[in-house]
């Protein structure tokens, strides 16, 4: 995937760039979901990443999943599908985005935590004691967690 976006950064340089990620909703047995702090920041956000060419949706939330906590998910349900103005990011080297979400929700999962290099934190949290720094990208699908909405929500 890094090819695929550098390639296309060297035609259109930091102008947006349309991406779709997928995320995981992860509730252990204490109904409470797994968030990460992504590494250089403080923000707290779900498990997940961008969809490389050829995968399905459930390949992308299972290796991005696998690779930035090392557990193993299954029994995937749709969770959700976002987009709209929150979809917009621009990163401290100009580069401009707007990514489409699906997210998954999933009880299932084997392994052990353990983080790579994307992250400096995995915990997990219940929903009235969430971190108040919230990546405002991911909101809207925690905050709908929160409430135990689900799909047909399309936002």
């Amino acid at each position: 995937m890094n090819d695929y976006i550098s390639s296309m950064r060297s035609l259109i340089g930091n102008e947006t760039l349309l991406t779709v990620g997928c995320g995981a909703i992860i509730e252990d047995h204490h109904g409470r979901i797994l968030l990460q702090q992504r590494s250089g920041s403080d923000i707290w956000g779900i498990p997940g990443g961008l969809m490389e060419l050829g995968e399905y949706f459930e390949q992308t939330v299972i290796r991005e999943v696998s690779e930035e906590t090392n557990l193993h998910i299954s029994n995937l349900e749709l969770f959700g599908m976002y987009s709209g103005p929150k979809g917009y990011a621009q990163y401290e080297n100009g580069d401009k985005v707007f990514s489409v979400q699906l997210i998954f929700y999933t009880k299932s999962y084997s392994g052990t935590l353990k983080m790579n290099q994307e992250s400096t934190e995995l915990s997990f949290f219940t929903k009235d004691r969430l971190p108040v720094n919230i990546n405002p990208h991911q909101a809207p699908f925690i905050e709908d967690w929160v409430k135990q909405k689900k799909i047909p929500i399309i936002k």
